[in-house]
This record gives structure tokens, C-alpha cells and sequence, in this order.
């Protein structure tokens, strides 16, 4: 009886967790579409294996579902680059590789950009209320922070950059071809997610950051 009462308590917290998932990977594709304004609790709710009610129960409100978004899409691009522990490979080709990873990370998952963008209209106002946000971002300065160190020692590198003045730019040249995609086309006829434009793009701005890098 008590292997039971265990196995069903075990069985029902997956399901928990599982509907608290989906209702995040929805919501995630909703308010990237939508913005927090646009975005309703109902349609989320319709597309989902819950209801309003249970969206209100496990996240409280809109609000708190949409930082809880926030969060969950900042958390998934920091574990990976923590778990490719690029901080490990020569410097140059650590740079290398976590440069091509950011470009890549921020063309497949779009509504992570989107996301960004939107939030910026808000002015930050809801990542800042997030309180396990600056300490989860600053794993990826600390990486940064170790591979210029190692350059550095080695030569490779030169001394002075700043591992946010380096993440910035990263994130920036990596961000662009993303969120401008669609007015770029249209202005000049290129549109990055084409195969051959992407990988051009992607080793350009691989180039053009370790030209900033590296000793001269």
C-alpha cells in the first residue's frame, strides 16, 4: 500500500510537471507572437492540456506566466552553453565556438528574439523582477571572462577587453540577423536565413570579433 500511495504521489507530480511544460512552451509561442498585451489566458488555456483555472493555479496571473517565460528562455540558452563547457577548448577555438553557438542558438529558436524585443518595449520592467536573473546570466561573462583569461596567458589574446564589452557585441551581431531579418530583405534583397547567406553571415561575424580579439 505504501509502494502505491508512492508510485501514484511519483506519477502525479510528472504529470504536474509535464502540464506546467506545456503550458510554458504555449504560452512561449504566444506571447513571442502576440507580445504580453496581445497574448490571453484563454487561448493559451484552449491550446493546452489544461484549463484557465490550472494556468492560474501553477503561475498566479498573465504576469507571472510571461516572466515565468522569460525566465525559462534565458535559463535554456545559459544550460546550454554551460553544458558545451566551452570555457574547456583552446582559446581561439573556444571563442570560435561560442560565437557560432549564440549565431545559431538566436536563428533556431526565433521566439527567443521575439521575446527580447518585446520585453524591451516594456523597458525590462518585468526581467528585472525576476530575481534569479542577473546571477543565472553572469555564468555566461564568467565563461567569457575565463577563455579571454586563457587567451590572454597565452598570447593569443589581448589584454583590456571586457567580457560584457565581448558578450555585448557577440549578442548584438548575433541578434540582428534575427529580429531585422524581415525589413533587411525587404531594403536590400538578402535575406539571412537563406542556407548560403546564414553560414556566410556566421563565419563573418566569427572573423570580425576575433579581428577585435585577438593580438596583433
Amino acid at each position: 500500500m505504501v509502494q502505491q500511495t508512492a508510485s501514484l504521489g511519483s506519477r502525479r507530480k510528472q504529470e504536474a510537471l509535464e502540464t506546467r511544460e506545456n503550458i510554458l512552451e504555449v504560452a512561449t509561442c504566444e506571447f513571442a507572437d502576440k507580445g504580453l498585451a496581445g497574448a490571453r489566458i484563454d487561448e493559451i488555456a484552449e491550446k493546452t492540456n489544461s484549463s484557465k483555472r490550472m494556468i492560474y493555479y501553477y503561475f498566479g496571473g498573465k504576469d507571472e506566466l510571461y516572466r515565468a517565460v522569460l525566465e525559462r528562455a534565458y535559463a535554456r540558452i545559459r544550460a546550454q552553453e554551460q553544458a558545451a563547457h566551452f570555457e574547456e577548448l583552446q582559446p581561439e577555438e573556444a571563442l570560435r565556438a561560442i560565437i557560432g553557438h549564440n549565431f545559431d542558438y538566436h536563428f533556431e529558436h526565433p521566439e527567443f528574439v521575439r521575446l527580447v524585443m518585446n520585453e524591451n518595449v516594456h523597458h525590462g520592467e518585468h526581467i528585472a523582477r525576476i530575481e534569479s536573473m542577473k546571477q543565472r546570466n553572469q555564468s555566461v561573462i564568467e565563461q567569457l571572462r575565463e577563455i579571454l583569461h586563457k587567451g590572454v596567458a597565452q598570447g593569443v589574446f589581448r589584454a583590456g577587453i571586457d567580457p560584457v564589452d565581448l558578450h555585448t557585441t557577440i549578442s548584438a551581431l548575433s541578434f540582428y540577423n534575427v529580429s531585422n531579418r524581415h525589413t533587411f530583405q525587404h531594403n536590400f534583397g538578402v535575406d539571412f536565413a537563406e542556407p548560403g547567406v546564414r553560414a556566410k553571415r556566421r563565419e563573418q561575424i566569427i572573423n570580425c570579433v576575433l579581428s577585435w580579439v585577438k593580438q596583433a
